[in-house]
C-alpha cells in the first residue's frame, strides 16, 4: 500500500534534498507495529536531520519525526491491538529509523504508549516530544523535593516549544514562573500559558564573573546553556533545582563548583529520547491527570500540511523564527 513520506536524499555532490514521495509499508524497517500516522510534530532535531546533519541522522535517503501518534494497523505484540491509538517519541524513531513525517511507521512495540484518554492524537503531538521533556524536568526537580513554596522558576527559552510547555505544565503544578525570552512581544503569550511575567534575555546574563550571585529564583528548566546556565546556577536559591534540556546558545559551561558546594544547587539533566519505558508511562499519567494543560495547547500549536512543512517550517525552526510548537497534519495527503 503507497503512502506519503518526506524523503531527504543525498546528493553525488554531498547537499541534500527534501521531496514529498511515495513510499510502501514493505521499504519500512523491520518491527512489530505499523502505525497509520494521523499527526506529527517538528522539533529542532527533525529540522537538523532534514538538512542532511549526521550527527542526528547517519544514512540517507531517511525519513525524519522523532514525534508520531496514529492508530496501530498491524500489532504482533499482545499488549497493543489493531485500532488503539497510540504515539511514540524518542528512541531511534527519525533519527535512523524512517519517522513521524511519513503516514506510516513500523517501530518495536517497546517504544509504543497507549494514548492518554483525555488527550486527541493532536494533542498528544502539541505536547510530544518537547512537552515531554519539560515535564520530565518538573518530574526530576520534584523528585529532589522541591515544591512551589520554595520561591519562582526560571523558563528560558520560553517561547520555543519546550519553554512553552514547561510554563504551562509548571502552572498547572502550581509554581511561580519567571519566563525568559529575547522576543519581547511575547507578553501576552507567556501569561496566558502561566508565567508571571516575561524579562529579557538580560536578566539570566552575568558578565561580573562573580562565583555566586544574590539568589532570586528556586529553580530553573534552562533551554540554552551556556553563560545562561552558568547564571542560573550562581544566581539559585540554596537546595534548588536548574535543569539543563538544551544548547540553543552554547554547549559549554563555564561556571565553578561555588553553587555547588556552598549553596548545595543540585544540576540536573533531561535525555529524553531514552527515558525508561516506565517513567515514560508515569510522565504521560502526570500529564493527563495534575499536569493536564489541553486548554493551553490551542495557543501553543500551528497546524500545518506535509508539504507546508517542507518549504517553510524546517528552514523556520533552524532560524528561530518559530513561536509554540508545529503539528504536522498527515491526514488526507
Amino acid at each position: 500500500m503507497p503512502f506519503k513520506a518526506l524523503w531527504i536524499t543525498e546528493t553525488g555532490s554531498g547537499k541534500f534534498e527534501r521531496n514529498i514521495v511515495e513510499r510502501y509499508i514493505d521499504d519500512l524497517p523491520a518491527g512489530e507495529m505499523v502505525i497509520r500516522v494521523h499527526y506529527s510534530s517538528l522539533n529542532y532535531k527533525d529540522a537538523l536531520s532534514a538538512t542532511g546533519n549526521k550527527g542526528i541522522t547517519r544514512k540517507f535517503p531517511h525519513t525524519p519525526g522523532i514525534d508520531a501518534a496514529g492508530v496501530i494497523e498491524i500489532s504482533r505484540n499482545e499488549r497493543f491491538a489493531v485500532g488503539d491509538e497510540v504515539l511514540v517519541t524518542g528512541y531511534d524513531l527519525g533519527m535512523n529509523t524512517c519517522g513521524g513525517f511519513g503516514q506510516y511507521i513500523r517501530v518495536p512495540a517497546s517504544w509504543v504508549v497507549k494514548k492518554p484518554e483525555n488527550y486527541s492524537l493532536k494533542d498528544c503531538m502539541i505536547i510530544g516530544t518537547a512537552g515531554f521533556t519539560a515535564a520530565c524536568a518538573v518530574y526530576k526537580m520534584e523528585l529532589m523535593k522541591l515544591q512551589p513554596e520554595a520561591g519562582p522558576i526560571v523558563v528560558t527559552g520560553a517561547t520555543g516549544g519546550v519553554g512553552s510547555l514547561a510554563i504551562s505544565i509548571l502552572s498547572k503544578a502550581g509554581y511561580e514562573v519567571i519566563a525568559v525570552s529575547g522576543k519581547s512581544n511575547a507578553q501576552d503569550y507567556v501569561t496566558h500559558l502561566g508565567a508571571v511575567r516575561l524579562e529579557p534575555r538580560d536578566f539570566v546574563t552575568d558578565t561580573s564573573q562573580k562565583a555566586l550571585l544574590k539568589p532570586k529564583w528556586a529553580g530553573a528548566i534552562d533551554t540554552v546553556g551556556g553563560n545562561t546556565l552558568a547564571t542560573l546556577l550562581k544566581g539559585c536559591m540554596p537546595e534548588g533545582c536548574v535543569v539543563s534540556t538544551g544548547l540553543v546558545s552554547s554547549p559549554k559551561l563555564d561556571t565553578t563548583v561555588y553553587p555547588f558546594i556552598l549553596n548545595g544547587i543540585n544540576l540536573l539533566g533531561v535525555g529524553s529520547a531514552e527515558t525508561p519505558m516506565n517513567v515514560r508511562v508515569t510522565i504521560w499519567e502526570k500529564l493527563a491527570s495534575q499536569w493536564h494543560i489541553k486548554d493551553k495547547l490551542p495557543a501553543i500549536a500551528r497546524e500545518v500540511t506535509l508539504d507546508e512543512l517542507n518549504t517553510t517550517y524546517i528552514d523556520n525552526i533552524l532560524q528561530g523564527n518559530i513561536m509554540g510548537r508545529i503539528v504536522v497534519n498527515l491526514n488526507n495527503l
